[in-house]
Order: structure tokens, then C-alpha cells, then sequence
């Protein structure tokens, strides 16, 4: 199980940036506002302070408060619609299912009444002839959600970002609502649902709208530990990505079937119960750390994709793709815990009819760890009788009967290194004692459970199942014949050099992603053809990543750690570094084919 002597798995890691600061601390920050009202002219002064879902409003404003008094202070939520009519307008995207909705089509302004708008544009407008800042002048301070929306021509403007894994983070905390919604008691699943298929929809459109125009960018993704940049440190940040290989900082979740392999191998909280994910290629959700000076700034990863799309993607995946990552790596960790539920994913006709996206779930399996006795669940058993089995999916979730999942699907022993690929429609689920990086198309929320053995989730309560979407898209024909023929171990040799050798190992040929596997001792030399790359360090305590033109600093990897090259790297090589050096490595390279790509994109 523990290929390491002790981990090197880099939990924090982050790219320096030279030559800016990071000022760090309300204090600290509010004295640079106070600072920018004394050296500009007018007679008043409108700072917008811009916020992501999931900010804590009132701790900016408590800080303003204390440390500039005279300032006035606009909470721009006084401005939306009133709650009801909000959740009236979002009701068709978000449904009744309890997991499913349909990605939203709105923008940040339809949150907003138009009159009260108008009313709250002519206070601020008015606040000249209140009481004067220090300096001479009155100081208005515009802050919220949609704040550069009620002052759309500020002096500056500051934007508070939010990573999405913070957001869930809160969620689960009960601290924070929904956009125009007082609802942090609400189930953890429709929080999530509604800023999935609605506020991350819309409050992404109108930054991507605004990005270019930030003035100054807060962190405040640690409560009372606030960080300040500028917009032009943010934006070489963003450069200073593109043009190197680097990693996302990666989470771990527990789950009811999580494992113990992630704590050995990633060095994680052993007290914890269990981790089932462990997420590090999620750039949705992910984020970047950047360094100042030593001092740790983290942004959403997703900023980037919106920011340097051609750079980062390449130019033929972002016209197919638009400001989508399209590729995610995961962790699933099951060893000594259990299997993951029955589960399939919706083919792409159904994905785009029913839920608004532009392509699906394509993934696969690759082994990194298993127990002799490992198994996954693939394809389905020869000659099913489709009604019967979907009778007895039925009648196990509404009756809380047991589910003979062997009866209708296909086992197989997996070992290390095995890769299983699973097209959108195949019955699948990896088994216990296994540890697996899935390497997928990123629109991670559309699994369609279909049993989850009988069991509850950690909060107590059963995981929906979700077998009136799953039993319309199960491709009844991937039986074992077909599966042992078409999606295990499709490994073919590629190519070969001293000390290397390159295999084509997947994806299936409906997939836009294809993936090499490198078993090297020596260097290797890759190039990113124009396209964007994601890899993982399979085997090998540590490899080095290097430039031959010295474009970027060499970067050390680790065992289990996903990576990204930017498609503007070019060419790249990897040999084995440090403790591993002249001992074979191995690494996963996963990129998107552009040959006849289908045009993905969302507007």
C-alpha cells in the first residue's frame, strides 16, 4: 500500500511572483484605501469593493467601519429583488430533483430591482454633501455582490474572491446563503445545487465581464486574515502561470466507502475518519497559491482558464471548449473502506437536452493501488434482461431491499497500473481495496447513482439515487463480451528512446481525451503541440520537469501529484530526480485530441 519511505506530497503548493507586494491585515489594507482617497482629486471618492459568492460581506464591512469611520458604506443587497421573487425566477433552473438542474442562462443584473437600482445610485450620488472625510472629501465605499453593477464607474475597483471549496466548506457550516436568499439552514445538497447550477453561472459570466478592470483583489479565504494585491500583480500572476508547469492546491473529502491510502500517501489528518476524494486537477473548484514575497496569496484556479484561456488551453481546444478546463483528475480512495455506488453517466445527446451541457462525463479508471483481491464493477452481466433489472433497482430503493448488483454486472480483478475506461452509458463502480485516479471529463456532478448498497451517507440520511435518468441512458449492449474487448487495459506501444517508453492506454475512441503513459529512467522529452497537458507522477518518489530553452524554472513533482503544462510551454522533458534518480518512473499524461472536435462550447 505504502510505496513511500515517508510522503513528499506538496499539500500548499505555490508559484512566486516577483516583484509585488501582498499587504496583509484590515488595518493594513484600509490604510491603502485611506491612502488612495488622499492622493486623488475630487470631491468625493467611490471605491466599489466587488464580492464572489461565499465572501463574508459584514467582515469587510465591520473592518471599514473600525478602521476608516468616516467613511459611508452601501450594502448593495438592499438593492436585489425581494427573496421570493428571486427564488421564483431561479425555480426552473434549479427543479425539484434533488440533484439535477439545468445550467443557468442569467446575469448577476436580473438579482436587481431596477427601481430600488435607481434609488441607491441617487444616495451615493447625494453622499457629496455629507460629512467630509478627514482629507476633504467624502469617501462611499460601495460593497457586496454586484456592487460594480449599482457603480459601474468607480474610482477603483476591488474585487473579494471566493474558491468554490471554500463555499462548500461554509455551506456545510451554515454561514453563508445563496444569491437574494437568507438560507444557510438549508440541506447542504440544495445549497450546492442552486451555486452550481445558478450563482457560480452567473457571478462567472459577470467576472469574467470585469476581471480586466480590477484595481486592486482581496483574499479572504482564511476569516480575519484578510490579503490585498493589485490588479496588475494578479494579472502577472496569471502570466507567470501559463508560462510554467504547475499544480492546484489540492483538497481531501471523507466519504461512506473512503479509504485509508490518502493519509500514507498524501500525509493527511490520521485522526479523521477516512478520505474518499482527494482533488487535485479540479481547477473549477481548485485554487492557485501565489507567492509575494513569501507571503501565500490563493486565488480560484478557474481565474487563469478565464483570464489566459488561448495560453493555457491552446487555441483549438478553446475554440472548441471556450473557458472550460475539460479535464479533471481525482483520487478515489477505497482501500480498506468500501465500494463506490452503482453508477453510470449520461450520454452527451442526454446531458445537453435535460441538464444544458455541452459535453459529458467520459472518464476512466487508472489503478494506482489495489489489494490482490481488488475488483471493479464494469459493464454488464451477458444476456441481462434490462426491465428485470431495473425492477429490481426499483424495488430496492423504494422498499429498502437488497440489490444482487452481481447478478446484472460484470466484476474483474484489477491490479496496479490497470487502466479501465468508462464511456458515458457503461454500468460502473470501483470496488473496495482499490486506489484509483479517475481521469474524466470535468462535469464531475452528473453520476446517476443507481445503489449505493444499502448504506447512509456520513451525514446519516441515504444519498439520492437516481434511476429514472440512469435507466434512460444504460447502453444495454456493453455486456462482458464487449467490455473485455473494448475498455480494459486498451494499452498499445507508441513509441520508444533510451530509457523511455511511450504507451497509448485510452480513452475510448467516442472521448475527446486521449492519454499516454511514459515509463522512463532516463529523460524524457514531451511537447505540448499546442495543446494543454494534465499528468500524474505514478511511479517514482520524484522526477524533475524541466525546459530545454530554460523558459522556466525546473520543477520537481512528487509521487501522486497531478500537473498541469500550460499549452504555451511547448517543449518539456522529465527524468527521474533525487531518491529516484536511474530508477524507472512513470507518469499519465492525459490531453485533448483535436481531431473533428465537435464544438463544446459554453456561451
Amino acid at each position: 500500500m505504502n510505496q513511500l519511505k515517508k510522503s513528499n506530497f506538496e499539500k500548499f503548493p505555490s508559484i512566486e511572483v516577483k516583484g509585488h507586494k501582498c499587504i496583509e491585515g484590515w488595518e493594513s489594507i484600509t490604510d491603502k484605501i485611506t491612502a488612495l482617497n488622499n492622493h486623488y482629486p475630487g470631491k468625493k471618492f467611490l471605491v466599489v469593493v466587488e464580492c464572489y459568492p461565499g465572501v463574508y460581506v459584514n467582515e469587510i464591512a465591520t473592518a471599514i467601519q473600525q478602521y476608516i469611520p468616516a467613511a459611508k458604506v452601501y450594502d448593495v443587497s438592499q438593492a436585489m429583488k425581494p427573496g421570493d421573487e428571486i427564488e421564483k425566477m431561479v425555480y426552473p433552473f434549479v427543479t425539484d430533483d434533488p440533484v439535477f438542474g439545468y445550467m443557468a442562462p442569467l446575469n448577476l443584473g436580473d438579482f436587481f430591482d431596477a427601481k430600488k437600482v435607481r434609488s441607491l445610485q441617487d444616495e451615493i450620488k447625494n453622499t457629496v454633501n455629507g460629512p467630509a472625510f478627514p482629507a476633504g472629501r467624502q469617501i462611499s465605499i460601495i460593497l457586496g455582490l454586484g456592487a460594480s453593477i449599482i457603480c459601474p464607474a468607480p474610482d477603483f475597483l476591488f474585487y473579494a474572491d471566493m474558491p468554490r471549496w471554500e463555499i462548500q466548506l461554509r455551506f456545510r457550516q451554515n454561514t453563508i446563503s445563496n444569491i437574494g436568499a437568507q438560507n444557510p439552514q438549508s440541506e447542504f445538497s440544495y445549497l450546492y445545487k442552486r451555486s452550481f447550477f445558478v450563482d457560480w453561472r452567473v457571478c462567472d459570466r459577470h467576472k469574467k465581464r470585469i476581471m480586466n478592470d480590477w484595481d486592486f483583489v482581496l483574499d479572504t479565504t482564511i476569516p480575519d486574515t484578510p490579503k490585498l494585491i493589485s490588479g496588475t500583480a494578479i494579472r502577472e500572476a496569471w502570466e507567470e502561470a501559463i508560462s510554467r508547469p504547475f499544480r492546484t492546491v489540492p483538497f481531501f473529502d471523507p466519504g461512506p466507502w473512503g479509504g485509508q491510502w490518502l493519509k500514507e500517501v498524501c500525509d493527511l489528518d490520521r485522526d479523521t475518519q477516512n478520505f474518499a476524494w482527494g482533488f487535485d486537477c479540479v481547477p473549477e473548484e481548485n485554487s492557485l497559491l501565489f507567492s509575494f514575497d513569501g507571503i501565500l496569496f490563493e486565488s480560484p484556479a478557474i481565474n487563469l482558464v478565464f483570464a489566459k484561456p488561448e495560453k493555457l488551453l491552446g487555441m483549438k481546444v478553446f475554440d472548441a471548449f471556450g473557458t472550460e478546463f475539460p479535464i479533471r483528475f481525482d483520487f478515489l480512495d477505497t482501500m480498506e473502506g468500501g465500494n463506490l455506488s452503482l453508477q453510470v453517466h449520461p450520454l452527451r445527446e442526454y446531458i445537453k437536452e435535460k441538464f444544458g451541457m455541452p459535453y459529458t462525463q467520459d472518464e476512466s479508471y487508472y489503478i494506482m493501488d489495489a489489494k490482490d483481491d481488488a475488483y471493479v464493477y464494469l459493464g454488464l452481466k451477458e444476456k441481462v434482461v434490462p426491465e428485470k433489472m431495473v425492477h429490481q433497482l426499483e424495488e430496492a430503493q423504494e422498499n429498502g431491499d437488497d440489490f444482487n448488483a452481481e447478478e446484472f454486472v460484470q466484476k474483474w480483478h484489477v491490479k496496479k497500473h490497470d487502466h479501465i475506461l468508462i464511456p458515458a452509458g457503461t454500468v460502473h463502480c470501483s470496488g473496495a481495496d482499490t486506489v484509483v485516479l479517475e481521469i474524466s471529463a470535468t462535469p464531475y456532478i452528473f453520476t446517476f447513482k443507481l445503489w449505493d448498497w444499502g448504506r447512509m451517507g456520513l451525514d446519516g440520511k441515504p444519498r439520492p439515487i437516481s434511476i429514472e435518468h440512469g435507466k434512460e441512458v444504460i447502453q444495454w449492449n456493453r455486456t462482458a463480451n464487449w467490455t473485455k474487448e473494448n475498455i480494459i487495459n486498451r494499452i498499445g506501444k507508441v513509441n520508444e528512446g533510451d530509457g523511455w517508453l511511450e504507451e497509448k492506454t485510452g480513452l475510448d475512441p467516442s472521448s475527446f481525451i486521449e492519454t499516454r503513459r511514459h515509463w522512463f529512467s532516463k529523460k524524457v522529452v514531451h511537447h505540448t503541440n499546442g495543446v494543454f497537458a494534465v499528468l500524474n507522477l505514478i511511479k517514482g518518489r520524484e522526477a524533475i520537469v524541466e525546459s530545454p530553452s530554460g523558459s522556466f524554472e525546473p520543477f520537481v513533482i512528487h509521487y501522486a501529484e497531478t500537473f498541469i503544462v500550460p499549452a504555451a510551454v511547448g517543449e518539456y522533458s522529465i527524468r527521474p530526480y533525487g531518491e529516484s534518480e536511474g530508477a524507472e518512473c512513470a507518469t499519465i499524461k492525459a490531453f485533448v485530441r483535436t481531431e473533428n472536435l465537435i464544438d463544446y462550447r459554453i456561451n
